[in-house]
């Protein structure tokens, strides 16, 4: 068979218009000419490719806790976690990419979930990967052999071919987010996966990590860690640390000094001490305190990014979407739709996104409703 007589992968449909040529039987056989080499002209694209603002297929949307979480325990009990499904982890699917499990077009978000002592065993992958934990403890996740204890609050990192495992040390079940690059890995082409040992390398339970007890000193770097690391060598960053941030922060504001990003809204980015930049390449991590009775404004970023309910209530509004939230929900705000988070009592939200991609191939902006021109 030629490969004229094979169906083309290419299909090239022109709708006219301005500056559009005119349809004759000449350029349809030119199309047909393109289709049979593999051929699109950018005069028929242009519209989707080049638009006058970013119109990502990802769709804003919100995930109820309440909802996942009995689904997260049916799953425990139905599905096992060693080899063949690896990770008990179910991927929240955006609406708008045709059933793929990316809760946006760079980002994985999942749902984790350990049963009673359970172990996961080690792995390493070429993308990058954290742990964020809205309830429980018990669990000890083990990074390179550097066992981590997990609690409520707390913002665990598992950077790019790192081995980590994990292993529940108690009688009750354990669910936690997972947040990873899968997608933009995927998309690159760049993906590694490598098996590790079936157990957990060490079983120790300690309080602190030896990544902690080594750099998680405000202002302090070891003398014997020289120069930059890719990701942060911190393995947890513990709640403690994140709420006495943010409550100082609002503390400044009652006393009239700066400290928080707008009236009521208190944040800190989670930071890598070797380099002052982000966490991992790919991820930006944030944490967010709203007084109740805030609204912040109206804020725009290209990129896009998943967030989750900590503790409170309130409101967000993604474009001409309206949700309330609570305590563990979750919401995805694709690129450029525009954000406004309203809090009905005290609300703190965690935030993760792509953002250090985009500002990497300086294609980053910012639009803040009274700010920007």
């Amino acid at each position: 068979m030629t490969r004229e007589q094979l169906a083309s992968p290419v299909s090239i449909v022109d709708s006219g218009g301005p500056g559009r040529p005119d349809p004759s039987p000449e350029l349809s056989e030119l199309y047909r000419g393109f289709e049979r080499e593999l051929l699109i002209p950018l005069w028929t694209e242009i519209g989707d490719l080049m638009p006058k603002h970013p119109t990502p297929a990802a769709r804003p949307h919100a995930w109820r806790w309440q909802r996942l979480l009995p689904l997260a325990q049916r799953a425990g009990d139905l599905v096992p976690v060693g080899r063949g499904g690896e990770r008990r982890a179910i991927a929240l699917a955006n609406p708008g990419l045709g059933g793929a499990p990316y809760a946006t077009p760079t980002l994985w978000a999942a749902i984790q979930y350990l049963g009673p002592r359970e172990v996961a065993p080690e792995h390493r992958h070429s993308q990058n990967a954290f742990r964020f934990v809205v309830e429980g403890e018990g669990v000890w996740t083990v990074v390179n052999g550097d066992p981590v204890a997990m609690r409520r609050g707390d913002f665990l990192l598992t950077p790019g071919w790192h081995f980590h495992g994990h292993h529940n040390t108690s009688n009750e079940p354990m669910a936690w987010l997972d947040g990873l690059d899968i997608p933009f890995v995927h998309q690159t082409g760049s993906a590694f996966f490598e098996f590790g040992p079936d157990q957990v390398t060490d079983t120790a339970t300690p309080d602190r990590s030896r990544s902690e007890r080594l750099w998680a000193h405000p202002g302090l770097r070891p003398l014997s860690q020289p120069g930059p690391t890719a990701s942060s060598p911190i393995a947890a960053y513990r709640w403690e640390h994140t709420d006495a941030a943010l409550a100082d922060q609002l503390a400044l504001e009652d006393e009239g000094h700066p400290g928080v990003v707008e009236p009521g809204h208190a944040a800190i980015r989670f930071s890598n001490p070797a380099t002052g930049g982000d966490v991992m390449p790919t991820i930006r991590a944030e944490f967010h305190r709203l007084r109740t009775g805030t609204q912040t404004a109206t804020r725009r970023e290209v990129g896009s990014a998943v967030w989750q309910v900590f503790q409170g209530e309130g409101q967000v509004r993604i474009g001409d979407q309206e949700w309330r939230v609570e305590r563990g929900d979750l919401f995805v705000v694709p690129s450029w739709a525009p954000l406004t988070l309203g809090a009905e009592t005290g609300l703190d939200l965690f935030r993760f996104s792509d953002t250090p991609i985009f500002e990497r191939l300086h294609q980053d902006r910012v639009h803040v409703e009274g700010q920007n021109a």
